[in-house]
């Protein structure tokens, strides 16, 4: 994924910059995060609801426009009232999210009489100071939150944790009731306000994006034109894990517990065989297949292993079994076809790998089309 900077200008001119974050596969959906994961100055949780319009106007203007509003905190509150003013928003997320004006102002405590009289002050929320208009106090009050909440007509997921100590549960149990449906609640268990646990932040991500995916709709199918690069990208958690991103599906490879890892994906090894058993199985049933063989199901078994002293020290074993009516003769051939996957040639031809340091993942020149392992199995 890479970040790169949105600036756009806010209700009253002022220049505001946000950060764009694209994935290095196709974009399905835009959505704009109103967060406080850190409640800072550069929050848009700490600006005017107006500013966060702005924001969504911007991302329109760019071909943008975002499907989704998420809100932590904060955000929350704003997302809930800037989302009536946003009728190409499908779905929105709350986490955390104070319900109306009253709930946010208890959370300012002694700093709010500061807050009113001067028109900004620096508020604690969570134990870290940040900096609050007033004017985000008087977008909320202009009008009654929970009748815009039940005016949504669109989906709305909350998701609260039941110890909140910043926002307590009788917040999200309020948006909950005054919303009408579509709409779902999910605990947080344990979680603090900010998530400040990574295991946290990253559980109510996934959350989101599969409950998303049910309103903003499916991925288009892959097609044979994308390249056929693979982007592999650490997660920050534990020593190894990394995140796959292939064939437009996102998946975590890892090390076993015992050797440091988390467990929470297949190994580097196991994807290598993975690519040969994909490879044969689908080599064999083209061949099936054109060939009119009456093979009802193809499965295949792969392990990697080393032995010191030979030529070619890295050996995969491959078990292929073949289900169906079938003659010998055939089950011989099928075999042999197996030998004859393209990964299997890749493999027993070996391959040059060149590498280049780069400031950021772009589009790799020169990279085959997805469709180019069809073609090498009708070949082989």
């Amino acid at each position: 994924m890479r970040t790169e900077p949105f600036e756009f200008q806010g209700e009253h001119g002022s220049r505001l910059v946000g950060k764009l974050d694209l994935p290095d596969g196709p974009v399905h959906a835009h959505a704009l995060f109103a967060h406080c994961f850190t409640c800072t100055k550069e929050s848009l949780a700490a600006v005017r609801v107006q500013d966060l319009l702005a924001a969504a106007r911007a991302m329109g203007d760019a071909g943008k426009a975002p499907a989704l509003l998420i809100g932590h905190s904060l955000g929350g509150a704003a997302v809930l009232a800037a989302a009536a003013s946003l009728p190409g928003v499908k779905a929105i997320a709350t986490i955390g999210a104070p319900c109306d004006v009253q709930h946010v102002e208890r959370l300012f405590g002694d700093d709010l009489k500061t807050l009113l009289e001067h028109g900004e002050a620096e508020v604690k929320l969570g134990g870290r100071p940040f900096k609050m208009r007033r004017s985000f106090i008087d977008d909320l009050s202009s009008h009654d939150q929970k009748q815009r909440i039940g005016s949504l007509r669109r989906a709305l997921l909350v998701l609260h944790a039941p110890t909140d100590r910043t926002v307590d549960i009788d917040n999200a149990a309020q948006i909950f009731q005054a919303a009408k449906h579509p709409k779902s609640f999910v605990s947080l268990d344990d979680a603090d306000h900010l998530l400040t646990r990574s295991a946290d932040s990253a559980y109510a991500a996934e959350v989101i994006c599969a409950w998303a995916t049910r309103y903003l709709g499916k991925a288009s199918p892959r097609s044979v034109g994308e390249p056929g690069q693979v982007v592999v990208e650490e997660t920050g958690e534990g020593n190894f894990q990394v995140e796959v991103l292939a064939g437009g599906l996102r998946f975590l490879a890892d090390e076993p517990v015992e050797v440091g890892g988390m467990g929470s994906g297949p190994t580097p090894y196991d994807l290598l065989c993975a690519a040969l058993g994909a490879c044969t199985a689908m080599t064999v049933r083209m061949y099936a297949r054109r060939k009119g063989l009456r093979l009802r199901r193809v499965r295949v078994c792969v392990g990697h292993a080393r032995t010191k002293g030979e030529d070619l020290p890295d050996g995969f074993m491959r078990e292929v079994a073949l289900e169906g009516d079938l003659t010998d003769e055939e089950r011989s051939r099928l075999l042999e076809i197996a030998e004859r996957c393209p990964v299997h040639a890749s493999l027993k031809q070996g391959a040059r790998v060149v590498t280049e340091a780069v400031g950021q993942i772009v589009p790799l020149a020169g990279v085959e089309s997805a469709g180019q392992h069809l073609q090498d199995m009708t070949a082989a």
